[in-house]
């Protein structure tokens, strides 16, 4: 697979499709483009006549990472991609997917260079603004507690809800090396998105697509996305069926917007 150094990381990626606009797609913390499709969360897979880039966002996957966390906070995270973006297809304004960790970054990259982004699809979007301390918290206990007793006593131990619209999905364990996956889950702690103004700034065409009964992905902030945004469209899941529509929403959305 093609890697893109950026300081001293290297981003793993891949395209797939030989022509057409270009659609990229994130992932969300501690996942990776392969943990994402296994969750069926691999959403351009039901595009047609569109090049699709994939990378594993630093520390994640196959790309590389630092002992730094202020590395895995969204700011950064949105470089990572511009520069990724600025390789890959220089000048082109490009579609572009994210869940969770991806939505974050997407709108901190958003916020630096709309012009960059033909359309955002906001995947279920994280805690953030008011949720977000709370959640920031459990990063940085859960952090302190895989130092203390290791990976593998730390998911045995786990006892999060899994969302209805996962019921089907499979177990997954973290897809960041364990000696990297404190550092990561600390970067994590430390941002949010960008202010509600600024969010109220960008008006690339959105949709956001959540799910119910999350505490980490609330469906309050889906909805204070949708009521910010000035181009959005919220669809909400309650069950896997629900999951199955998204990548036919997905490629809906990208190719209305791209008729635009």
């Amino acid at each position: 697979m093609p890697r893109l150094a950026v300081g001293d990381v290297a981003l793993d990626y891949d395209i797939s499709g030989s022509s057409g606009p270009l659609v990229v797609q994130l992932h969300g913390l501690t996942s990776s483009r392969a943990q994402d499709a296994q969750l069926g969360l691999d959403l351009g897979r039901a595009l047609r006549g569109h090049r699709v880039l994939r990378y594993d966002a630093r520390g994640h996957g196959e790309s590389t990472g630092d002992d730094d966390p202020r590395s895995y906070r969204w700011t950064n995270l949105a470089r990572d991609l511009l520069a990724l973006l600025d390789h890959v297809a220089p000048g082109e304004a490009v579609h572009a997917v994210g869940p969770s960790m991806g939505t974050g970054t997407l709108l901190h990259a958003a916020k630096r260079h709309p012009e960059r982004f033909a359309s955002l699809t906001l995947a279920v979007p994280p805690t953030a603004w008011t949720t977000r301390p709370l959640q920031q918290r459990v990063y940085r206990v859960n952090a302190a507690r895989i130092e203390r007793e290791g990976l593998a006593a730390f998911l045995a131990s786990a006892t999060a809800a899994v969302p209805p619209a996962l019921a089907d999905a499979p177990t997954t364990a973290p897809s960041v090396a364990e000696g990297l996956l404190p550092t990561v889950l600390r970067g994590a702690a430390s941002t949010d998105f960008p202010s509600e103004k600024t969010v109220s700034r960008i008006t690339t065409p959105s949709l956001i697509l959540a799910w119910t009964a999350d505490p980490a992905h609330p469906v309050t902030t889906a909805k204070r996305l949708k009521k910010l945004l000035p181009d959005a469209r919220l669809v909400l899941a309650r069950t896997p069926y629900g999951i199955m529509a998204w990548p036919g929403l997905f490629a809906e959305h990208v190719a209305t917007t791209g008729d635009r």
